[in-house]
């Protein structure tokens, strides 16, 4: 009697585990599709479509964390990663203030083909517009080397439907579970914090060997 109470509590429990692997599959899967959905502005992608990783990451423009993972291990990532075509990457905006929400603004209306050096300009000299007395000014002071002009930073920040979208594209964030920066979402897999090249190499390597598989 307690033999077959047993083993039909253990069948049970087998199929409640089955189940609940099954659910957390299709919600892993529904979070990595809802990821990997187009915001409201155009993605900025670097690397081949068909990497077999995908790596987005949320950022602030004042955020030193962020500046750090720029400046000293991006170079390295790149050169490793995206350039060999392992990894696509996506940089979405997450600004934590309004200044860096006009950083990520001057950025886009730059164009396609200077956005990523205005981004990676601006990280470089994040100290001179970030923490001026005047944001204008400081903007000016690192973007003019450019060729903006006053006329083109204020037209810029004046757009309030590019505005729209730099803050939808943080809301979104945030429904993802966005609450830090940098975040790191490695083929749906979120992570937190600066990740040195040995950490993202320990992430990425295996993944890709699995796809040559």
């Amino acid at each position: 009697m307690f033999r077959r109470q047993f083993l039909g509590s253990t069948a049970a429990a087998f199929t409640l585990l089955a189940a609940n692997r099954v659910v957390a599959q299709t919600t892993a899967t529904s979070a990595a599709t809802d990821l990997l959905q187009p915001g409201p502005l155009p993605e900025r992608i670097l690397g081949r479509d068909d990497a077999p990783v995908t790596v987005i990451e949320y950022a602030s423009m004042t955020c030193g964390h962020c500046a750090n993972f720029h400046l000293n291990v991006w170079p390295a990532f790149k050169a490793e990663f995206i350039d060999t075509g392992k990894v696509r990457f996506i940089l979405r905006e997450f600004p934590f203030d309004p200044r860096a929400t006009a950083a990520f603004m001057l950025a886009r209306c730059m164009g396609d083909d200077r956005w990523y050096p205005t981004v990676d300009l601006l990280f470089r000299n994040q100290p001179r517009w970030a923490r001026a007395q005047d944001g204008k000014e400081g903007f000016l002071s690192v973007l003019s080397m450019t060729g903006l002009k006053e006329a083109d930073l204020e037209a810029c920040l004046s757009d309030q439907a590019l505005l729209d979208k730099v803050n939808a594209v943080a809301a979104r964030g945030q429904e993802l579970g966005v609450d830090s920066t940098p975040t790191f979402f490695i083929n749906g897999e979120k992570y937190t914090g600066v990740m040195p090249i040995e950490q993202l190499r320990a992430v990425i390597e295996p993944i890709v060997a699995g796809a040559k598989k």
